[in-house]
């Protein structure tokens, strides 16, 4: 199976793309229909190599009752266009949360974090295509697929209101209703050979529709969603979200080429944005993690919390706990 697109790599250490588990499982007891045509790591059948390259995925589920399963956060590495056929279902974008209705659509950035069901998905149908775009950090130029064949002015438009729209839910014309179920019927093609060429044309009016939707709504743009400030501060949430990532031996150096910026831009934002310098906010956040795992697993040794919070010295992490603590790592554990 091909591994998963990532947005950050550091010493083997990847942050992958969603590979919808529950939904393979739920398609696995027979709870759900699913029809869906991919590349790479995705469930379904399998485009042919080099047909429609960076399409990831497209398609749509159909649970006849409600589920006991949902989506948790997660992310993909292209551009999500969902649509919702029938049904409620409840759906979240960083820290909002909808119930989405029957003929809503719904945009997400690539690597932008959400889930589907809130907390399980209900019954009803959902279609939805994901489109790479060669993104692996929100500053980065998009490059869209050579089929895509939107002019340069509509390509170039619609790519700048994607990035810099924080709306995730629209409501969507009849005339995406019916391109959706027209993608959906290419898809369902015996051979999947057989829909490509239909595949490519509805995709494309799909793309040009959604461009005149937004164009009808004035859509208010924000440019920062695709600064290198956004690119920095998505990097330094994943180090405090994914405690493997403190263990690491992080330099600065390393750091900001993760954020593809240079050492003194990086420091600049990340002062900026913590009032820390980076090996500061690194340190402020394995401490953190210290103090949660010293009372959390009162089994485990302080030196191996040291050695699992990225502490390469027992007397150095001792001293820094000290300092931010006001005691020794076995006096707080004692204290709990």
């Amino acid at each position: 199976m091909p591994a998963p697109a990532p947005i950050y790599r550091n010493h083997g250490e990847t942050y992958q793309a969603d590979a919808c588990a529950p939904l393979v499982a739920a398609v696995a007891a027979g709870g759900v229909r699913l029809e869906a045509l991919v590349h790479g790591h995705y469930p379904g059948r399998k485009l042919p190599a080099g047909a429609l390259a960076g399409l990831k995925t497209v398609g749509y589920w159909d649970a006849p009752q409600d589920q006991d399963w949902g989506l948790p956060w997660h992310r993909n590495e292209g551009i999500e266009l969902t649509f919702l056929e029938r049904g409620v279902l409840g759906f979240a974008v960083e820290d909002r949360e909808c119930e989405l209705q029957p003929d809503d659509l719904t945009v997400t950035r690539p690597w932008q974090r959400h889930r589907v069901g809130l907390p399980a998905v209900s019954a009803g149908r959902l279609d939805w295509l994901i489109l790479d775009v060669g993104v692996r950090r929100p500053n980065q130029n998009w490059k869209w697929p050579s089929w895509v064949l939107l002019s340069t002015a509509d390509r170039d438009e619609l790519t700048d209101i994607l990035r810099h729209n924080e709306k995730p839910v629209w409501r969507a014309t009849p005339e995406i209703r019916r391109c959706f179920s027209d993608i959906a019927a290419a898809v369902r093609k015996d051979a999947p050979a057989a829909g490509v060429s239909h595949l490519a044309v509805r995709i494309n009016e799909l793309l040009l529709l959604l461009l005149d939707l937004l164009r009808s709504r004035h859509v208010r743009l924000d440019r920062s969603l695709s600064s290198s400030l956004r690119t920095v501060e998505l990097f330094l949430a994943d180090l405090r979200a994914h405690p493997e990532h403190l263990e690491l031996e992080w330099a600065v150096e390393e750091m900001a080429r993760q954020c593809g910026l240079g050492t003194t831009q990086f420091i600049h934002h990340v002062k900026r944005l913590t009032g820390m310098t980076p090996l500061q906010f690194l340190n402020h956040c394995r401490l953190e993690r210290a103090a949660r795992l010293l009372r959390e697993r009162p089994g485990l040794a302080v030196l191996d919390v040291a050695m699992a919070c990225g502490f390469a010295s027992s007397q150095y992490f001792a001293t820094a706990f000290a300092r931010r603590f006001g005691c020794a790592p076995s006096d707080w554990r004692r204290s709990a």
